[in-house]
């Protein structure tokens, strides 16, 4: 198939809209169920790009949450806690393949994010994984193919509507890539920087110690930053992403935002968080939203409202700033990457109060020495990768 037409483009009134390859060749995908739109696509290759980063990183099956053009979570096939399976709504009982494992977590990474996500898989899609697909909110899904059991539970979900893209593990597109804004073509190489090890060897600070777990979550946060619209950070952790912050002008602002979310997926694991208690039958969507109500600022007003009984089996204490702050300064080890250099200090003083311990950034601000001097005051480590990952 040499193009395919979509109902439109990023909105209604953008027609005609439709995708092919520039040099004549076939499409490396195929709809196998649905109808994906324009948003849907963008969402799909940007993903598929970043979880076979990933995985050729890594080793590990990868996955991918998207929404609108900038991941919500990533992750690799690492085992989760039972903590884990509670906070990303895994049963204890099901069997996780590791690429299930890797989709629970990406998609559990930032809940409310998610909520009609395009998922990108890097493996062939199992039926453990197409289980926790079946269960979420969400517009389709891409990996390079489906076990039939996979595929057959997929087309059940929208009542058959649901998106699912198969995609040539093989497709390589062109060195050079083309984009139109105004009627003006942008031309450019692609960004095909492979993202390992070797870009953490630069490291500047007193603290020269990342040992093997924390490299591979700074790498998974810097590829994921290669595919998160700019200006972004990336916070992660156990083999995921935990707060992403993408499109903000000011980074302190990024790492604000980023940290926020990361600080809620920490949050969700506390035991006061754990032990809420839920009216039957509520949704996972409203399930979320109470979570994340619950541990923010308007907790308070909820029960002042009575609203909480509309949402809680039983009525829950209030889960004071006191208790939020003391369950985060007891983290540690969190990585967090950025796509270009911390142009001042308090970018490493709010990453620090969501327990970052290991910094990567491409270095070259003017004010590199104070970057370094705050992170040696929090015995961090960071390292330079000389590589900045604008991506727009």
């Amino acid at each position: 198939m040499k193009e395919l037409e979509l109902k439109y483009g990023c909105n209604p009134n953008q027609k005609p809209s439709k995708i092919f390859v520039n040099d004549g060749r076939d499409l490396p995908i195929r709809v196998l169920c649905g109808k994906p739109g324009y948003i849907n696509f963008m969402d799909a290759l940007n993903g598929w790009q970043l979880v076979s980063d990933l995985k050729r990183a890594t080793h590990l099956p990868a996955a991918a949450s998207f929404k609108h053009v900038s991941p919500a979570g990533a992750a690799v096939g690492v085992p989760l806690s039972d903590t884990l399976r509670k906070i990303c709504f895994v049963e204890p009982e099901a069997h996780l393949s590791p690429l299930a494992a890797a989709y629970a977590r990406a998609r559990g990474a930032d809940r409310m994010s998610s909520f009609g996500d395009f998922i990108s898989l890097s493996d062939v899609c199992d039926a453990a994984t197409a289980s926790l697909i079946q269960h979420e909110y969400s517009d389709g899904v891409i990996a390079p193919g489906y076990t039939d059991e996979a595929l057959a539970i997929l087309k059940e979900k929208k009542k058959g509507n649901y998106n699912v893209i198969e995609i040539d593990p093989d497709y390589r597109p062109e060195a050079i890539e083309h984009k139109d804004v105004f009627g003006i073509t942008f031309e450019q190489g692609r960004n095909d920087l492979q993202i390992d090890g070797k870009l953490l060897e630069n490291v500047v600070t007193e603290n020269r110690d990342i040992p093997d777990d924390a490299k591979r979550d700074l790498i998974i946060s810097l590829i994921t930053l290669k595919y998160t619209q700019s200006n972004s950070v990336c916070y992660a952790f156990d083999g995921q992403a935990i707060g992403v912050g993408a499109g903000q002008q000011s980074r302190v602002h990024c790492v604000r935002l980023a940290g926020s979310k990361a600080d809620n997926w920490l949050l969700r694991q506390c035991p006061k968080v754990l032990e809420l208690e839920f009216v039957p039958g509520i949704k996972r969507a409203d399930r979320d939203n109470a979570i994340d109500v619950y541990i923010g600022e308007e907790y308070e007003d909820v029960l002042r409202d009575g609203v909480w009984q509309r949402i809680f089996a039983r009525k829950p204490e209030v889960f004071t700033k006191e208790e939020k702050r003391a369950w985060l300064d007891g983290m540690d080890g969190i990585s967090l990457g950025s796509d270009a250099f911390f142009p001042f200090a308090d970018n490493i003083e709010r990453a620090r109060k969501s327990g970052v311990s290991y910094v990567a950034e491409p270095g070259g601000s003017i004010r590199d020495d104070e970057v370094i001097e705050a992170c040696n005051r929090y015995h961090m480590a960071m390292a330079f990768t000389g590589i900045r990952l604008f991506h727009h």
